[in-house]
């Protein structure tokens, strides 16, 4: 299948520039997360060259469609938005060998919105970014953009991302992961597995990003209570021994054609002093001054090119597509251990990926626009 512009593929067919929907909201903890990325979608992407529809997922899991209003879609410190249930629903369906809209609302007809070319799924958590979407979108033969079924669900979940990543010969720093069933039947033998990590270690929900339910743990003493605050937002564990070392990010952006992964410059994370701990949801997504990130970081350039390096191996590793962010710890004796890769990372104008791509020359309208290049020239089924 040969590549081709995106714009003129419509053209041809006598239906006008390509139509995009917009996908956000979903039914995970990181639902308002969802929306202010929206918001910077919806404020960049290109009107002119794309027609945009916007679709909210409510909590429910409910579609609806949705104001493309981005200041519906900010977050403050006092305000979360959030995509509120209707009596319309929005459904995608094929009908006549297209991918249509269609809306459904009592005792009424439903109406056809019209065709759709890509689907923009800006979700993050559970029930969006692992998988989940990405197999209804499969099973309808449309065409979206980001990483597949197993990509995702494989980068949601820390445990098997861990696994992957040391099958690829990446290395990974000491960690346990940790059932429903083995907390509630053995707990002691979990607490004297984790003492065995030694402390600090960091307690995570396995498959929730955006620093949700994640707690440094110093000691014993407030182990318990940190598990059962990851334990609202997903009963698998995963718990990592404390690494002194730098954080270090790479942005990755799929080859076009059979070319390989194109890597942004590395950026490094430096959290305001006495504020947080570490990169946690309010440092990243409320607070404007609490993180800032240096691009291209601070450390050798044989270091950078061997972070570009690996950060092209893990997003291959998992057999992603679209984009990645992928994580390190730079230790001091010049080590680079890889944390985890998020296949769709925070994407709001000041998130860490787009902030990347922009210090390596792409800007925020430009990546929005090559993203969905990808997408549209990307073969459906199996790949």
């Amino acid at each position: 299948m040969s590549a081709q512009n995106p714009s003129s593929a419509r053209t041809r067919e006598g239906r006008g520039k390509p139509r995009v929907a917009v996908l956000f909201g979903g039914r995970s903890s990181e639902h308002a997360v969802s929306c202010v990325t929206a918001a910077g979608v919806l404020g960049a992407i290109d009107k002119e060259k794309y027609e945009v529809i916007p679709i909210g997922i409510a909590k429910t899991g409910q579609w609806v469609l949705t104001s493309a209003e981005t200041a519906q879609w900010s977050l403050s410190a006092s305000s979360l938005p959030e995509v509120a249930p209707s009596a319309q629903t929005v459904t995608l369906a094929e009908i006549g060998g297209e991918h249509q809209l269609i809306v459904a609302s009592p005792n009424q007809v439903p109406q056809e919105l019209g065709a759709v070319d890509v689907v923009f799924p800006l979700l993050h958590g559970p029930f969006g970014e692992d998988g989940t979407i990405q197999g209804l979108l499969e099973l309808s033969d449309t065409r979206y953009v980001g990483a597949g079924v197993l990509a995702s669900a494989v980068g949601m979940d820390k445990h098997y991302m861990k696994v992957v990543f040391e099958a690829a010969g990446l290395h990974v720093g000491p960690y346990i992961a940790v059932t429903d069933r083995q907390w509630l039947n053995d707990p002691e033998s979990v607490r004297k597995r984790v003492d065995r990590l030694g402390f600090p270690v960091f307690v995570k929900p396995a498959r929730a990003g955006s620093s949700m339910g994640i707690s440094k743990v110093d000691s014993m003493d407030a182990l318990d209570a940190a598990i059962a605050a990851a334990r609202e937002h997903d009963l698998k564990l995963v718990i990592e021994a404390g690494i002194v070392g730098r954080e270090i990010e790479c942005a990755v952006l799929e080859g076009r054609g059979t070319e390989p992964p194109r890597t942004s410059m590395p950026g490094e994370i430096s959290v305001a002093p006495g504020q947080h701990e570490f990169y946690d949801f309010e440092a990243k997504y409320v607070e404007d001054d609490a993180a800032s990130l240096s691009c291209p970081a601070d450390i050798p350039e044989e270091a950078i090119a061997r972070v570009r390096e690996l950060a092209a191996a893990a997003f291959d590793a998992v057999g992603a597509e679209g984009l990645s962010r992928v994580d390190f710890f730079y230790t001091p004796e010049g080590e680079l251990i890889i944390n985890e890769i998020n296949t769709m990372p925070g994407f709001t104008p000041k998130s860490m990926y787009p902030q990347m791509w922009a210090a390596s020359g792409l800007g925020y309208a430009e990546l929005i626009d090559e993203l969905i290049y990808l997408a549209l020239n990307r073969k459906t089924g199996l790949r």
